[in-house]
């Protein structure tokens, strides 16, 4: 079967060809230098101009990144910075990071954190430099728990899972999920608060369930749970989550902790109605 192919459209080098011919004819050798000398300076100029511009764009990045940094509060600033590097950890726990899982975390801060422009190059230079970096999980870690109390490190193994199930497929065997019950047993996360947190992307990874079923696992119970058990777990929890907790972080981690404390007073509200 004979297949059709498109025909291409002609290149400019033809016009210039004659172009110079042209100049040849009409002027001779002096004209010819002339217009090659104006076909060079012009080329020059755009690829200044390109040069140019490209740089301005740089300069402007840079500037609305340092802008930002200073901005924000040195805990804020070293908060994040640990965030990204435990990350790039994380993905480099199979001795190799894709291009997919460094846009997994990017997406992460851009739709979960709602980061703008600016705050997004911040965070791909500190992606950049934590792919440099030769810092162990275990320096990272060590220096979190010992600059960070409790509830930051609730709230920074809550991202993790956050991160880890931005993800297509999630298997359980997955090395990630290996990696995020190591950091929860190093940052010395009570077995509860970890399930609490693990179970409920476990279950959105799953089918659907029911909003009851969710509401137990927001609150890090099973199924059989009493109303005073229930209500034990939420007030625990409701102090741990407290966004007056984590707003030292920053305004985008004080959210975190916002939608948190939504889960958890719609589960108790659900829960306060039924056994009524």
């Amino acid at each position: 079967m004979m297949e059709y192919r498109t025909h291409k459209s002609p290149g400019c080098g033809g016009c210039l060809l004659i172009l110079a011919m042209l100049a040849l004819i009409t002027g001779g050798a002096p004209a010819l230098l002339q217009l090659l000398g104006v076909l060079f300076f012009t080329g020059l100029f755009f690829i200044f101009a390109l040069v140019a511009f490209f740089w301005g764009v740089f300069f402007l990045i840079r500037r609305k990144v340092s802008s930002y940094e200073q901005s924000q509060t040195q805990t804020h600033n070293v908060f994040v910075f640990l965030l990204v590097n435990i990350l790039v950890k994380i993905a480099q726990v199979d001795a190799k990071v894709t291009r997919e899982e460094i846009n997994t975390i990017v997406s992460f801060f851009r739709t979960h954190l709602h980061y703008n422009q600016s705050q997004i190059f911040w965070v791909r230079d500190l992606i950049k430099e934590a792919l440099a970096s030769h810092l162990s999980l275990e320096v990272l870690l060590t220096d979190f728990k010992n600059r960070f109390p409790y509830e930051p490190r609730l709230i920074l193994l809550e991202l993790i899972y956050q991160v880890i199930y931005s993800a297509e497929v999630v298997l359980s065997t997955a090395p990630e999920l290996a990696v995020a019950q190591q950091i929860a047993l190093f940052l010395e996360i009570t077995e509860y608060d970890h399930l609490s947190i693990r179970s409920r992307y476990m279950a959105r990874a799953r089918a659907a369930v029911t909003n009851e079923e969710r509401y137990y696992q927001v609150l890090g119970l099973e199924q059989s749970a009493s109303f005073e058990e229930i209500k034990s777990a939420y007030r625990k929890l409701s102090m741990k989550y407290h966004p007056d907790k984590v707003g030292h972080l920053g305004e985008e981690f004080r959210k975190v902790s916002e939608e948190k404390m939504k889960e958890l007073n719609e589960a108790y509200q659900y829960f306060k109605k039924k056994f009524a």
